[in-house]
């Protein structure tokens, strides 16, 4: 049986130099950013921080089976170092590289980029990127379900969606792989186009534009032209295409701005692919029919909440771009078991905690009340400070607080811009002594035990700085 081709010595001195030797033949295990992840073999890239600097930490790497480090800082004596810097290299240095070996360049994170972008090239597979300011993750996993009942599928694991962890992501392909799929993280403008140079993807995928990152971007407006980023980098039709959200007025918009073919989902707006009668089944998921070229189709999947009805979208419009049948589709959609959102942890007493610990925003805290209301129990939303909301702070948490009317029986809140929630809930009619504040989540986690009665359903959500976990696992037994 053939191994599968990884990267090595050589391709990354190429990729940084233009030149290399065949000599310098040494696999690479994985690329890492932290020394304690390092095993034999791996690549060691040492960022400087103003906290912690990688530099400090490159025989650490070593210790722990690193090959081959990659820094751009001077470093004690002892350590192997071949220059590589414009003005030091000569290519007869290649000859006295022997391993572990320190690769000095300008800029770590430029050289990171730079060996991505040459490795990406070698792999000349198709490429999906995925956006928007809720549920990209979550489109991302069902996206590559469906996919790999076809193909060998690369994903970003987790939220490894920056200028950092995508290149990484890519380091990984092999020979094997025929597709990626690949979420691409936002922070401000620029950073999507800068992904989409690494990657270079034929499908873009933009699930909708919300307040997220606001206070970064300055306004929705600004997070759009960031997202578009994506659409804009798409090559032109046939090869590229660009699936977009048509209830999104935002992304819908996104159509003039790219000269990929394309695709276009929906509930509401008329769309290439549409859902209907969207049904939700409390903890047992959701089913709803999708149509697409005159044809019925109906489809269940485990994933809860009528919002998921989105993901499903995305992930199916992707599938039928890349020529997957509807039997596969079907499949893949009842069989996929995500461990993302609205985590479902049922305790002994009856007791079913919803666990949407990952994140928050305006736009996935007002889903996920809507799926809390869905269940005839006592209901319980445990909500955190929503950040980064910038302008639309105010307005994103009075939203919020304006729906726990008809979404929760008791309201339990964390931090001082949830206050602005209680004052939005008690506004609509909600009951003040039925609302219980504290100013952090430890303070909380004390108290949280004796509000909470046996057979509640308890949704738990926060922006992730806010350690909503820690609630999560006094209420699950762990503290």
């Amino acid at each position: 049986m053939m191994m599968a081709s990884v990267i090595n010595l050589k391709d990354i001195l190429y990729a940084l130099t233009g030149q290399t030797n065949p000599k310098l033949d040494i696999p690479v295990s994985k690329a890492v950013i932290d020394s304690r992840q390092a095993s034999e073999g791996s690549l060691f890239i040492a960022f400087p921080g103003e906290h912690v600097d990688g530099h400090d930490y490159v025989q650490a790497a070593f210790d722990n089976g690193a090959k081959i480090a990659l820094v751009e800082k001077d470093l004690p004596e002892g350590l192997n170092v071949i220059d590589l810097r414009a003005e030091y290299f000569q290519p007869h240095f290649l000859n006295q590289v022997t391993a572990p070996v320190c690769l000095r360049v300008e800029n770590t994170l430029a050289a990171l980029h730079q060996i991505a972008i040459h490795w990406r090239k070698e792999h000349p597979i198709r490429i999906i990127g995925i956006t928007g300011s809720v549920g990209k993750t979550s489109t991302k996993e069902l996206t590559a379900v469906l996919l790999s009942q076809k193909f060998a599928v690369l994903k970003n694991p987790g939220n490894r969606n920056n200028v950092i962890g995508l290149p990484l992501t890519l380091l990984e392909l092999d020979s094997h792989h025929q597709c990626a799929v690949l979420e691409m993280g936002f922070y401000v403008p620029g950073d999507i186009r800068l992904l989409c140079d690494i990657a270079q993807p034929q499908v873009g995928v933009i699930t909708n534009i919300g307040t997220v990152h606001a206070e970064r971007a300055g306004s929705q407006e600004n997070i759009a032209r960031g997202k578009a980023e994506l659409v804009e980098a798409l090559p032109p039709a046939p090869d590229g295409v660009a699936i977009l959200n048509m209830d999104d007025p935002r992304v819908s918009a996104m159509r003039s701005k790219t000269a990929a073919k394309i695709f276009s989902y929906g509930v509401n707006e008329k769309s290439d692919l549409m859902a209907r009668d969207i049904q939700t089944h409390e903890l047992e998921g959701l089913s709803c029919v999708l149509s697409y070229q005159g044809e019925d189709h109906p489809v269940h999947s485990p994933l809860m909440g009528a919002f998921s009805v989105y993901t499903i979208l995305c992930a199916t419009a992707v599938a039928l771009t890349e020529g997957l049948d509807w039997e596969m589709i079907k499949t893949g959609l009842a069989n996929s078991q995500l461990d993302l959102r609205l985590h479902p942890l049922p305790l002994a007493d009856g007791t079913v905690i919803i666990d949407d610990t990952y994140n928050a925003s305006p736009a996935s805290t007002l889903a996920a009340l809507e799926f809390l209301q869905t269940f005839s129990d006592r209901r319980v939303a445990i909500l955190g400070d929503m950040l980064e909301l910038g302008q639309y702070e105010r307005a994103g948490h009075y939203a919020v607080g304006a729906s726990v009317v008809n979404a929760a029986d008791v309201l339990i809140l964390v931090g001082e811009r949830t206050l602005m929630i209680a004052e939005a809930a008690v506004d609509r009619g909600f009951k003040q002594d039925r609302i219980h504040w504290f100013a952090d989540s430890e303070q909380a986690a004390l108290h949280v035990c004796g509000l909470i009665q046996p057979g509640d359903r308890v949704l738990i959500k926060g922006s992730n700085s806010m350690r909503m976990d820690r609630i999560l696992r006094t209420l699950a037994g762990g503290e």
